[in-house]
């Protein structure tokens, strides 16, 4: 791994990462994806996250994407109807993966099932 220099910016990742995720997500069985891998908006820097969602859209796996950032790389990808789910959500998904209470659903009375 290399060191970014003080004052540099990562803004995409690079040809070997995008092969190392690549091949880690063929093996999946289910993937959570929360965030880009870089600074997508920008045509220039939007390579990684563009070869991202393709590898995850074409794995044969459960799919999430969590966060607005996310959902919207996928939307630009075109790949959004081969995702399992997209929530905008991402950080909020990631507090339900750990268990945590959600403010919003706490607040929720508690009702029966069947009414």
């Amino acid at each position: 791994m290399q060191e970014i220099p003080k004052g540099w910016y990562a803004l995409d990742i690079g040809p070997a990462s995008v092969k190392l995720f690549n091949e880690a997500v063929q093996n999946a069985k289910t993937i959570l994806w929360n965030g880009p891998m870089g600074m997508f908006e920008i045509d220039a820097y939007a390579r990684g996250t563009m070869a991202m969602a393709h590898a995850i859209a074409d794995a044969y796996a459960l799919t999430i994407v969590g966060g607005g950032e996310t959902a919207l790389a996928v939307h630009r990808s075109g790949e959004s109807e081969n995702i399992s789910f997209i929530s905008t959500g991402g950080g909020a998904a990631l507090e339900l993966l750990e268990g945590k209470v959600l403010p919003g659903l706490a607040a929720l009375p508690d009702r029966p099932a069947d009414q």
